[in-house]
């Protein structure tokens, strides 16, 4: 079977023809003012490849939407229902499901959401110290990066000769969006991000995880208002804020050796964080047999993961070169091993259409 698969991201559009577990054709393409337009363009290269069937990265399903389903005009409006809780994300997934659909409306077209992973979440990981009440309202942890942290345990299990429900996982997706997932039997059991994938980790312009004070302060105090401050949360926190240069872990390393202390201290506070993640995820956990690196920064920034692997040592993890390996592997042996995976949603997605639509996958 040959998948189309359209990963909707906040600041690209990521197309990929997969046939069997292998892309043919990727591209990427930043979005432009009018989102119907870049939609367009990545799917004029596509055209004459015939793809049997489009899958498409929702991030965000809500409670109703917890595994891969073929897109109906209900469908469309579950996933619009739900848009509040990722604004990044979930309009731009509905922008691209709608002018796909007008395009390629003699294919069947199938949804995949990174929250569908963590459906296995238990009542613990699930529920907030919060009132009763709120429960009500559908306060609850989602859990994100679904369809990553799927591929990454296929992986980890793949690399070291063991059967993933046999293994105590902690993987950590650090891109533009960051999280950590502990994974047990195969199954997410507890992750950072939460109601929205602004919670958890410091990001590459989110914030994360931050004392609710601070925003009950800024709005009395009327230094911000309501939809100000939402949007310097999302769009002017993380890495951006604290070191600039748009949070790009490249160019803060640079700025950094030329003695920029913001951009340091950015870095710093990174990677303190994400190892304060990881460390926790692994309290949901029996037994920790790897950290799997996974999403740009934990494949390609090879300096910040052993910083980061650096700060895991008392639980085991062995120190890691700041090399940029470009495969699978494992970056470190010992009691706790050190995994670098590369991120293959679309391998998950173009799966997930083929089982749903009784197709073979080669």
């Amino acid at each position: 079977m040959r998948v189309l698969t359209l990963n909707a991201g906040s600041s690209s559009l990521k197309a990929s023809l997969v046939e069997g577990d292998k892309s043919v054709i990727e591209t990427s393409s930043p979005w432009d003012v009018e989102r119907s337009t870049t939609v367009r363009r990545a799917l004029d290269g596509f055209r004459e490849r015939q793809p049997d069937a489009v899958a498409h990265r929702v991030v965000h399903g809500g409670e109703r939407l917890i595994a891969p389903v073929i897109v109906d005009d209900a469908v469309v409006e579950a996933i619009a229902a739900v848009g509040d809780l990722a604004p990044l994300h979930n309009d731009l997934a509905l922008d691209t499901l709608r002018v796909s659909r007008t395009l390629m409306a003699d294919r069947p077209h199938v949804a995949c959401f990174d929250t569908a992973f963590h459906a296995t979440l238990p009542e613990p990981a699930v529920w907030y110290p919060v009132p009763a009440a709120w429960r009500r309202w559908g306060i609850r942890r989602f859990g994100f990066h679904g369809l990553s942290v799927q591929w990454a345990v296929e992986r980890a299990g793949e690399l070291l000769d063991r059967n993933p429900s046999d293994l105590g996982l902690v993987v950590a997706h650090l891109g533009s969006g960051c999280s950590v997932t502990s994974v047990a039997g195969g199954e997410s059991v507890w992750t950072s991000m939460g109601f929205t994938p602004l919670d958890g980790l410091m990001m590459r312009t989110r914030s994360g995880a931050i004392d609710p004070g601070i925003i009950f302060h800024l709005l009395r105090r009327g230094h911000l208002q309501l939809e100000d401050l939402a949007r310097e949360l999302e769009h002017s926190a993380g890495l951006a804020g604290v070191g600039g240069h748009d949070g790009d872990v490249r160019a803060l390393e640079a700025a950094s050796a030329s003695g920029d202390r913001d951009a340091q201290l950015a870095l710093d506070m990174f990677a303190a964080r994400a190892a304060a993640g990881i460390a926790a995820a692994a309290t949901w956990l029996a037994r920790l047999d790897a950290i799997v690196f996974t999403g740009g920064i934990g494949e390609n920034a090879g300096r910040m993961r052993a910083r980061i692997v650096d700060r895991l040592r008392p639980l085991g993890a062995a120190s890691v070169d700041d090399l940029e390996p470009g495969e699978d592997r494992i970056l470190a042996d010992g009691p706790v091993k050190t995994l670098r995976v590369e991120a293959r949603e679309d391998v998950v997605m173009a799966r997930a259409a083929s089982r749903l639509l009784g197709m073979p996958p080669d």
